[in-house]
């Protein structure tokens, strides 16, 4: 995606040095439909553009401006080849590049495509008969252009739900290592915590409960010890007060 946008960028830059001789370029083509005698007929595509460059120019200026043109349309063009193999694309994105690929044909019929607001090409040109001939020419770069950044801004915008619903765990489940079972189940087992009162209440208690039962020993211990003749009677003198 990155290589897309700095290669979008690149292009961008490229048509501002063009769009800057606009009149050069218009000029170029007046001199050289004037040398073919093709003044009547508009330019209607970039093969024309191509043949006049070829058999028809006779100025290096002429022929740089023109082999330009021409060069950044083979540029747009390659580039829409590259875009397809970005991804994430939808039916969506696929038309826009199919839109570009059918605009930067050599073959296609480009007097018809006029670029809109905020371009200003085809109102820079003179007159009706220069905006006639040579408004689908001007034109061409921007439209394609602008249909690449619409292409980018989809692509990002789906690149963003696809990181969204992973993310987010709607198209991923988590799932749990079976090794964690026999931990989480001693977790719910162990018995809740005690707090600190309790404790002392339950030791206070246990220990009430283990000085009654110590009396309770001894009690029986002495009735033991008493019933089985261990434990005497003071000794009283013999007579008969014995008994």
């Amino acid at each position: 995606m990155n290589e897309a946008k700095e290669a979008l960028r690149n292009m961008e830059q490229k048509y501002k040095l063009f769009a800057q001789q606009q009149f050069t370029f218009i000029r170029a083509l007046e001199h050289t439909r004037e040398k073919a005698h093709d003044m009547i007929r508009p330019v209607t595509s970039i093969s024309q553009v191509q043949s006049y460059m070829d058999h028809h120019c006779e100025n290096s200026t002429d022929r740089r401006i023109l082999n330009m043109f021409i060069n950044i349309c083979n540029d747009l063009s390659q580039l829409c080849y590259r875009l397809e193999t970005v991804c994430p694309s939808d039916s969506k994105t696929a038309g826009i590049l199919d839109k570009c690929k059918l605009l930067l044909s050599h073959s296609n019929d480009l007097s018809a495509i006029r670029a809109k607001y905020p371009h200003d090409v085809v109102n820079h040109l003179s007159c009706h008969e220069a905006k006639h001939h040579y408004g689908g020419v001007v034109s061409l770069i921007p439209i394609v252009l602008d249909y690449m950044k619409e292409w980018l801004d989809h692509t990002e915008k789906l690149s963003r739900s696809v990181l969204y619903n992973v993310s987010g765990g709607s198209a991923i489940s988590v799932k749990r290592a079976p090794q964690d079972a026999p931990a989480e189940a001693a977790i719910l087992q162990a018995p809740p915590p005690v707090s600190l009162e309790a404790q002392t209440s339950v030791s206070k208690k246990h220990n009430v409960q283990a000085q009654g039962s110590k009396r309770v020993q001894k009690k029986n211990l002495n009735d033991t010890e008493y019933y089985s003749g261990k434990l005497k009677r003071p000794w009283k003198p013999p007579g008969r007060h014995a008994f």
